[in-house]
């Protein structure tokens, strides 16, 4: 494939490493920095076995180039209107109650909540709001907007937080976990870097009940009862954290 590859992404430090990987390989790729003004996306060559891989911004304009194959996996299936119908209980936020940015929300006495949004992921960060803190943000968002796409409108969801003791991010391309790694553990519980065996079959078992895409992300944890799926998301602008690059773009090129 011809792959199409952001230059200016801070966010991840590990994403020098597509570079290294991409030479490696002798893959072909051009490089793009993209401005916070763009609103296409193009490349110079006429090849149409293009992939894409940086910011949402860049998945999410890519989507435009329909003659692009498979081009970036952006929207599709990954929301969670979309994926609750799928994998029901076996979501994190099974339960989440969807609604606007600017909507006045319930909440009952001492209640906290976990709120995220519910399509772009990079809109803002998900955690656990209390009702004072998370009118606070939203006064303060909509009053000094840092971003057009955070408006009165943007849809978020909200569930009731749980316990997670450790955290995992799976690269699936078609239908088969290609990479995994732990990326956040939680209170005193041991480090380690192999993903659990019980992790992995959970995720198996979830990709066979519905597959997102032809390529994408899942990142699951542990919780009080058992393996769940915190989200899925678009694998054009998913971090690397400490996975094997080559391992994942060598699976890109057999599939592909």
């Amino acid at each position: 494939m011809y792959y199409l590859i952001q230059s200016n992404i801070y966010s991840d430090p590990e994403h020098f490493k597509v570079f290294e990987v991409l030479e490696d390989l002798g893959l072909e790729y051009e490089t793009i920095e993209l401005s916070s003004d763009a609103t296409s996306v193009e490349i110079k060559s006429d090849r149409e076995d293009v992939f894409v891989y940086g910011s949402v911004k860049l998945a999410r304009l890519s989507k435009a180039n329909t003659h692009w194959n498979p081009g970036s996996f952006y929207g599709g299936n990954h929301n969670f209107e979309i994926i609750s119908k799928h994998y029901k209980s076996h979501l994190l936020n099974a339960n989440a109650e969807v609604f606007e940015f600017g909507q006045s929300i319930n909440w009952k006495e001492g209640e906290t909540k976990f709120i995220k949004p519910y399509q772009d992921a990079k809109v803002f960060t998900g955690k656990v709001f209390t009702q004072l803190k998370w009118n606070d943000f939203v006064n303060e968002a909509l009053t000094h907007p840092k971003t057009e796409r955070l408006n009165s409108k943007t849809l978020v969801q909200a569930s009731v937080p749980q316990k997670l003791y450790k955290e995992a991010r799976l690269w699936v391309v078609g239908q088969q976990i290609v990479g995994s790694v732990y990326y956040r553990f939680h209170g005193d519980v041991p480090f380690h870097t192999k993903v659990d065996d019980e992790g992995i079959l959970f995720a198996n078992e979830m990709i066979e009940i519905f597959n997102v895409a032809d390529a994408f992300v899942m990142d699951i944890g542990l919780t009080n009862d058992g393996w769940k799926i915190v989200e899925v998301n678009c694998i054009n602008s998913a971090g690397f954290y400490n996975l094997n690059v080559r391992t994942l773009f060598r699976a890109l090129e057999a599939y592909f």
